[in-house]
């Protein structure tokens, strides 16, 4: 009996066998440095705004990749992408539910606002999809362990957007920390840029074409404003908004760098284990989530982490010895400048190599292997942002058990770790 192999099954598999007739042109069968259309990983696109448009375009560059549906409640935005993409209009879809339904998607990104993070991404995994998440993992941490749990339980590649670690110049800026050129590490400086504040935005009516309620979601019920969920600040104003943002830009933006921290420090997989700081708030106003900071953190190996908003600070990171100091975001920079000449050894500490993040993804659903950010130090990252948030509101210094995920005697900063979600949605 002839069994049948089915598209996905094939993807999966590290060899597969097949008979064409000659006329097939050779880029159809994988020959010239193409990839056959029936071996290419289906991609679909949930939320195509400003930046999941964008890694779409990076995926399009991917040639073993095919994009395939693109999701967005705004169907101005939904057009564009698909109009971009070269879709049939079957295939652009307003509620993520129905694209996570086809069998023919193998996988999904999702650049969402950022409470719309962790639902698309458990659903994905639990419809056996692999996913790309943009940063912040979540937007709590109680919501960034359960999607861990479900890319765990379900056995799907994963990866984060925190792209920094896919620059040659800041692998190499880690691998110098990693392998003691610094000496003993002491400090990290995190730079970061504030928050803003506006003022009071009067309710609108919804725009033709933007479903509110799907783009609301788990979050509270609130007036459509323009405000809130368009670029009216020159950002997308959901960043600034704690409902949406539960850190605003201490987790938002500073995940990249503390990505970064945590790699050269090679703390991937715990955290830390005190956390204090002082922040400006907006008074009044849409926008609540902090303004400007200074938080700092220590960590188990006594290493100090600082991440402020102050002009004082570039925005990057700096890893701090006794020996001298390197900072880094896409460029490298360090003090002595003999440092940027050294060479690391074929015997010392290799750290994983990327060079498109979107690549490093599409080649681990081929073989298997764990990605560049998976969904632990994609977690354990957005983790420092969400403490930080938690400190800053409540004015005091915090004692953080990174193993069990929850402060020490303090049930107060631990009712912090979750929030309420609206129904009918469930985590």
């Amino acid at each position: 009996m002839k069994t049948q192999v089915t598209r996905r099954q094939f993807l999966g598999s590290a060899a597969a066998a097949a008979t064409f007739p000659a006329i097939i042109p050779g880029s159809a069968l994988g020959l010239n440095g193409a990839v056959a259309p029936s071996n290419r990983i289906a991609v679909g696109f949930i939320g195509v705004g400003g930046k999941g448009t964008n890694g779409m375009k990076n995926f399009l560059g991917c040639k073993d990749a095919q994009v395939a549906a693109v999701c967005d409640v705004n169907t101005d935005a939904r057009e564009q992408a698909r109009n971009l993409a070269g879709l049939p209009p079957e295939m652009a879809f307003n509620d993520f539910r129905d694209l996570l339904a086809r069998d023919d998607i193998d996988a999904v990104q999702v650049a969402t606002p950022d409470h719309w993070h962790v639902l698309p991404s458990i659903a994905a995994a639990q419809a056996g999809k692999h996913v790309y998440c943009e940063k912040p993992l979540s937007n709590t941490i109680a919501e960034g362990r359960a999607l861990v749990n479900a890319i765990n339980k379900h056995g799907v590649v994963f990866q984060h957007g925190t792209q920094l670690r896919s620059l040659e110049k800041v692998r190499f800026a880690c691998e110098l920390v990693r392998n003691g050129r610094l000496g003993t590490l002491k400090e990290i400086v995190i730079g970061s840029p504030p928050g803003l504040a506006t003022g009071v935005h009067p309710e609108e009516p919804v725009p033709p074409g933007l479903d509110y309620d799907l783009w609301l979601g788990p979050a509270p019920h609130a007036p459509y404003t323009p405000w809130r969920v368009g670029r009216e600040c020159g950002y997308p104003g959901w960043y600034f908004i704690s409902d949406y943002s539960k850190s605003g830009w201490v987790a938002g933006y500073a995940v990249h760098d503390i990505d970064i921290a945590h790699w050269g420090m090679n703390t991937e997989r715990t955290g830390p284990i005190e956390v204090e700081g002082e922040g400006v708030f907006p008074t009044e106003g849409l926008f609540d989530t902090v303004m400007t900071y200074r938080l700092e953190y220590k960590y188990a190996n006594d290493v100090r982490l600082v991440i402020t908003s102050t002009d004082q600070n570039p925005h990057g990171v700096r890893f701090v010895g006794e020996k001298g100091w390197i900072f880094t975001r896409s460029d490298i920079d360090a003090e002595p400048k003999s440092l940027l000449t050294e060479v690391i050894g074929p015997e010392e500490i290799h750290l994983y190599k990327s060079t498109l993040h979107e690549q490093n993804f599409l080649d681990c659903i081929r073989s298997g292997a764990e990605t560049l950010t998976p969904a632990e130090t994609a977690h354990r990252s957005t983790t420092v942002g969400l403490l930080g948030g938690i400190a800053l509101k409540l004015k005091r210094k915090l004692r953080w058990n990174p193993e069990t995920e929850r402060f020490l005697d303090d049930p107060e900063a631990d009712a912090l770790l979750s929030c309420a979600i609206r129904s009918p949605w469930q985590l």
